[in-house]
């Protein structure tokens, strides 16, 4: 086994399960389980996505389904690094890898400003959930400021290409953006020649 075979293996069963359909509580319940198996080690993780930025956090695309259903990203912390807050729109999962990040969450009021409705810490083998319906408005900092942090997030759609918010932090106001994505190219899953070779040996 090679040590990509974890990610390859969570590809495959998390396209069978958006296969089935659209069910946000099925997806959040079966991903959430897939996800925990898949960051209980972290050697399956290339170097090249575990780098963290000089500037700024780094969100590497690993895996995009090709009907964009879902798509696989880590993200990695420096230390002293955050994101605005902001909002997904979609589904997501958020599995703690390396390291520890807090997320502050909010709502958005009547009146549009924003509400601070909790604080949440992750370690390595936590999971959490954010949606439309749960919420998924957040701000999300290394909680560590000797070394990187790493998450690991799934996503119900090709989250570098969804039209998302990021809000004033002391107005609320809403600003369109795009994420994109930090890396140009991803892990080769398919790669398993090694494999085949040693089971003819």
């Amino acid at each position: 086994m090679s040590a990509i075979t974890p990610l390859r293996d969570f590809v495959a069963d998390i396209t069978r399960l958006v296969s089935l359909g659209p069910n946000e509580d099925n997806l959040l319940a079966e991903g959430k389980t897939l996800l925990e198996r898949l960051i209980a080690d972290d050697a399956w993780l290339p170097d090249a996505y575990a780098e963290p930025g000089p500037d700024s956090y780094r969100q590497n695309l690993l895996w995009c389904d090709p009907l964009e259903r879902f798509s696989l990203v880590s993200f990695v912390w420096g230390p002293g690094q955050t994101t605005p807050v902001h909002d997904h729109t979609v589904w997501g999962l958020i599995g703690m890898l390396r390291g520890s990040e807090t997320g502050e969450n909010f709502s958005v009021a009547v009146d549009g400003t924003l509400t601070k409705t909790g604080d949440e810490v992750l370690t390595p083998g936590m999971v959490s959930a954010v949606s439309p319906t749960l919420g998924d408005i957040h701000k999300v900092s290394n909680a560590l400021v000797d070394r990187p942090s790493i998450s690991i997030h799934l996503y119900g759609a090709n989250i570098g290409a969804v039209r998302r918010h990021v809000f004033d932090a002391e107005t609320g106001a809403p600003k369109d953006f795009v994420s994109g994505y930090s890396n140009e190219s991803v892990p080769n899953l398919f790669d398993r020649s090694t494999e085949i070779r040693n089971e003819a040996c």
